[in-house]
């Protein structure tokens, strides 16, 4: 069979003693040459034992079950969950910019804190006027009336019969298909008489005239139909003078009218004026 060689540590070190021996240096050199190996050998030791000294010992920590690993993930991603709903459900804080208030300003703040809190309650007065179409109509006629004093025979109900007659023809003709008689209606007609009509007037033919032009522009300004007639405004006794007239009130009522429809402070006041045309002179009504 095969043969074993081995070589101890001890016959090792001779074996390399030997070598030395043999070698044709001299002593002191042998003695170096130990001293050298011997002080390679310290440091290696020297090197070799710290490095062995600062090495821990690991040692595997025991093994978890795979369920309880299963559990421990529920729970963490169940923790993340909830501390996100807390976070979008919490209020994001806006900055609030703020301006620097001057001296200046800081008394002006002053005095309006200092005046009475009750007078920031109060709200204008709201005036309501109720009235029906018959009794703004009366209230009308009476006003042509009074202001015509020159025409004895004239009355109210030759007035209203005026207004009547044209709304039932224009009905009748099919011109429009709704009656243009209504409060606002009538309120806007007074307007534009007060001015055109004059107390100068001796002929009903003359008023009539005039009352049928200031018709024919507030059935063109307020009126549902595009268009209108001339013919139930225009008679052969204005005929000449329909235009002239027409041209005078547009000259000198285009910023009342337009005011009319867009103040309603100022059509309050012009319908509290139509009204009380006939509480000034009950008597004059029942002429």
């Amino acid at each position: 069979m095969g043969t074993v060689l081995s070589i101890s540590p001890a016959s090792k070190k001779a074996s390399i003693m030997d070598v030395e021996s043999g070698d044709a240096h001299s002593k002191g050199d042998k003695s170096l040459k130990k001293h050298s190996m011997f002080v390679s050998l310290s440091w290696k030791k020297l090197v070799a034992n710290p490095a062995k000294k600062n090495a821990k010992k690991v040692t595997p920590s025991s093994v978890v079950p795979c369920s309880q690993v299963a559990h421990l993930n529920n729970e963490n991603a169940r923790k993340t969950h909830q501390n996100e709903e807390k976070k979008s459900k919490a209020p994001i804080p806006v900055p609030v910019p703020t301006v620097p208030v001057t001296s200046e300003q800081k008394g002006r703040l002053g005095c309006v804190q200092t005046q009475p809190s009750s007078l920031s309650l109060l709200s204008p007065r709201r005036i309501v006027i109720q009235a029906s179409t018959g009794e703004l109509l009366r209230c009308l006629a009476d006003f042509i009336c009074r202001r015509c004093y020159k025409l004895k025979e004239l009355n109210t109900g030759e007035v209203i019969m005026w207004f009547r007659n044209i709304d039932r023809t224009l009905l009748l003709q099919g011109w429009q298909d709704q009656g243009f008689i209504t409060p606002a209606n009538v309120v806007f007609v007074y307007l534009l008489c007060e001015d055109a009509i004059e107390d100068c007037v001796e002929s009903a033919v003359v008023l009539q005239g005039t009352f049928q032009t200031c018709l024919y522009l507030a059935y063109s300004y307020m009126g549902n139909e595009i268009s209108y007639p001339l013919k139930p405004f225009m008679s052969e006794a204005n005929k000449d003078v329909f235009w002239e007239t027409s041209l005078r009130i547009i000259n000198r009522m285009s910023a009342k009218m337009l005011k009319l429809n867009a103040d309603p402070h100022f059509f309050t006041e012009v319908f509290q004026e139509l009204k009380n045309q006939r509480e000034t002179n009950e008597a004059s009504l029942d002429r």
